[in-house]
């Protein structure tokens, strides 16, 4: 035989046996569980084919080979199904359980034991069902038994979030995929966010740099509106509440409505409320003790306006969202913390617990974004676009301060923030064992001032990164996942001129009336890598976590060149424009197990800083305030989060978490200190227990919460210390068939409170000035959905 049959036989032979394995095709058909319709835009993998489900539910792979695979689906809203299959059937229906893991006073996953969390990260996910249960004033307040997240409160109707007792840039709110951009610097600034208008919430505790680059240092907490509605369906929900503490009433409106491929969503929101009563009838302030009249809070009244529209289209291979909100509130500031001035201010602050005199504040944030996703064969391509503009106005009575005469005008300070951001991320299907993504982040930002008193200068803003991430399958239990990142950034300030004369003397003697220079033109750059790598292991029954990571985060303008006195905290800061950008090296680990009527859950994690940002008191002063001033250091923190959940009888449970943060400074003028606003030891006990259903009414919960917190001697001055206390909250939950048994009443009643104890809440804004938390609140919600 010659050289060339040979050559013909071998191609026979082996297009033979290549052509021998029998391939099939196979149709993914997903639906819901409970009602059994049709489920579209469902992710779904086969091995390293992907695709997601069209209008029909259905998602259909061709030769596929007669072996056994992995089949993973996924959908907004569901818990994700996992298992493996041989694609022997033409037709595999998957019916997909809704997600009923409300997080109660603790978290605690209620996914199916055999679904692993393949990334290493320490991600909790917040149902609407937690969000409607837990409802308060804000939305942090909301959050805030979560453990490792805290607030920042400012009176009753705003708040900012704290990670592990890290807040301000250095936790990212992340909304539909955008960067929440509003003035995060400012301790008396809230989120300007409506809470009504989320369909779920993540959040990752740990350095997230990797993904969302500077400012995401402690964690990230993202805000979702992506629930899809049913084909050719219309729905709605009204939402009204009333709570007793603070005399606040509201009421929120949403409808949807999806045709086949395009659908909208919208949602209208009015609240309105009064000042707070707080359990004291005095107040003490820089040895000044102010009367309250009938424990009301004296000016801490407000209100917001907020209006959401989404406008959607989907189908088999892409699928966009854009969405447009407005934000719109006014909050009065507690006059007494305002400076002194109001003991000589010439307003009745207690002729109306309703209305809002000065000091005060208004916020305006309006946003346009857009969330499309391309899904090719073997990638999927999302892009997101962002366009942001935050209008803030702090009004306070024009008093002269100094060399200062008295102003023509109220408005103290005037920002105004416009932002624009691009986010690109490529995720790659193509090979077996890796689940690849890269992308890109670009943001820009310019930020105006106005207003007779000046703290931060006129600045622009601009940071760019680009990642890679790999997540890697070792076997079907072990998971390794990894990347890294590099952002460069440029923030530019303008010189500022007070607008009256002040004496300056040369070193001559002669003295000049002079409008003083507040700030520089000055033209930084900063850059910096992030990594991290972790691996996730599971077992039936338990999953083992660990992530090891560095992040980074670029100084804000007020840390680099404020310069001037802060009123709303009585004292002169000053920025430094030599500051280096914030690197920090983390470590954390998570352990989870689920028994028969028990599960566990431990989180614990390790934290350095090696140039820490931090305003510190120094010994001068300017017109008799003290003068503080940016400085950096050392910094090591360590704590955790432990999370028990037991259900001894069918219908009650009990559940249990525990959170600790222990921080040290190792270096710089607070060398041995803490950090401001550490919280400290806090744990959180809660029963549940479900009655039958009776009458007209439906399944009945009754719950109640015990909230113990110790003392916390760990200060850093001129910080003062807070002595530890206990809350009990009781609440009810039910419906009425009133209108429709499908579409029942729901009724929710919350006590908080209950004993009207007076505690002061280390992480509370107005702790600072001796205002303890407020007293007994009822609330009431009722919930009509249609």
């Amino acid at each position: 035989m010659t050289k060339q049959s040979l050559g013909a036989l071998f191609c026979v032979l082996f297009h033979a046996i290549l052509f021998s394995q029998k391939t099939n095709s196979v149709t993914i058909k997903v639906i819901d569980a409970t009602t059994q319709s049709e489920l579209p835009n469902a992710h779904v993998s086969i091995g390293s084919k992907h695709a997601y489900t069209n209008t029909k539910g259905n998602s259909t792979f061709f030769k596929l080979l007669n072996k056994e695979y992995l089949l993973t689906v996924t959908h907004v809203g569901y818990v994700t199904y996992q298992e493996n299959i041989s694609p022997t059937n033409s037709v595999i229906v998957i019916p997909l359980t809704q997600n009923n893991s409300v997080l109660n006073e603790v978290i605690i996953s209620q996914t199916p034991r055999k679904t692993l969390t393949k990334f290493s990260s320490n991600t909790q996910r917040i149902d609407v069902g937690f969000l409607e249960k837990n409802r308060d004033n804000s939305l942090m307040q909301t959050l805030k038994d979560i453990p490792g997240v805290s607030t920042i409160t400012i009176g009753s109707g705003q708040s900012k979030p704290t990670i592990r007792g890290l807040g301000f840039n250095r936790v990212v709110v992340v909304e539909n995929g955008i960067k929440h951009e509003a003035q995060q610097w400012g301790a008396d600034h809230g989120l300007e966010i409506d809470q009504y208008n989320i369909d779920n919430i993540e959040v990752t505790k740990g350095a997230a740099s990797l993904l969302y680059g500077s400012d995401a240092i402690s964690g990230v907490i993202s805000l979702k509106n992506n629930l899809l509605p049913d084909v050719n369906s219309f729905s709605g929900e009204l939402n009204l509440t009333n709570r007793s503490n603070n005399d606040f009433y509201g009421v929120s409106l949403g409808i949807r409505q999806r045709y086949n491929h395009w659908y909208y969503k919208a949602r209208i929101t009015h609240e309105d409320y009064g000042d707070y009563k707080v359990p004291t009838k005095k107040i003490t302030y820089d040895n000044y003790i102010f009367d309250l009249h009938k424990n009301y809070l004296r000016n801490t009244a407000g209100y917001n306006h907020n209006v959401g529209v989404y406008i959607g289209y989907v189908s088999d291979n892409i699928s966009s969202i854009t969405s447009f909100s407005n934000v719109n509130s006014k909050n009065g500031f507690f006059a007494n913390a305002h400076g002194l001035e109001v003991r000589t201010s010439k307003i009745d602050y207690d002729r109306n617990h309703r209305d809002i005199d000065l000091p005060h504040h208004k916020v305006n944030h309006f946003k346009i974004t857009n969330n499309t996703s391309f899904l090719f064969p073997n990638y999927t391509l999302d892009v997101e676009l962002g366009l942001q503009n935050n209008h803030r106005e702090e009004h306070s009575e024009p008093v002269p301060h100094g060399y200062m005469p008295k102003p023509s005008s109220t408005m103290e300070r005037l920002f105004k923030k416009n932002t624009y951001s691009l986010n690109v991320k490529n995720q790659l299907h193509s090979f077996e064992k890796h689940k690849i993504t890269t992308g890109i982040n670009l943001e820009y930002q310019d930020n105006a001032i106005d207003g007779w008193g000046f703290l931060i200068p006129e600045y622009t803003r601009f940071t760019v990164g680009a990642f890679v991430y790999d997540q890697i399958k070792l076997n079907n239990n072990l998971y390794l996942d990894g990347g890294v990142r590099y952002d460069y950034g440029i923030v530019k300030t303008q010189p500022y001129y007070e607008w009256f004369l002040s004496p300056v003397t040369d070193d001559n003697g002669n003295t000049t009336q002079q409008q003083l220079q507040r700030s520089e033109k000055k033209n930084l750059t900063f850059g910096s890598f992030s990594a991290s790598a972790g691996l996730s292991y599971g077992l039936k029954n338990t999953s083992y976590k660990i992530n090891v990571g560095k992040s980074f985060r670029i100084p804000l303008a007020n840390e680099l060149a404020s310069d001037g006195v802060n009123y709303h905290m009585y004292r002169y800061e000053e920025g430094s424009l030599d500051l280096e950008p914030e690197s920090s090296y983390q470590i954390d680990g998570e352990f989870k197990a689920n028994y028969n009527k028990a599960s566990i859950q431990i989180t614990p994690f390790v934290n350095y800083f090696d140039n820490y940002i931090y305003l510190s008191p120094t010994s001068e002063y300017y017109e008799t305030l003290q003068k503080y001033q940016y400085s950096q250091s050392r910094v090591f923190r360590y704590g955790g989060e432990i999370m028990i959940q037991y259900e001894p009888i069918n219908k009650f449970s009990i559940t249990g978490s525990l959170e600790y943060v222990k921080a040290k400074q190792l270096s710089g003028k607070k060398k041995n200190f803490t950090l401001p606003f550490s919280p400290p030891l806090t744990g959180v006990v809660s029963l549940e227990y479900t009655l039958n259903p009776w009458l007209t009414f439906g399944d009945t919960k009754l719950f109640s919460s015990v909230r113990l917190v110790s003392d916390q001697n760990n200060i850093v001055p001129p910080e003062k210390t807070t002595r530890g206390y206990s809350l009990i909250n009781v609440g009810l939950h039910t419906s009425v068939d009133l209108f429709s048994k499908k579409q029942p009443l729901k009724i929710q009643g919350r006590l908080n409170n209950i004993l009207n104890n007076k505690v002061f809440d280390h992480t509370s804004f107005y702790r600072l000035i001796e205002v303890p938390e407020p007293g007994r609140n009822f609330s009431i919600t009722i919930i009509q959905t249609f």
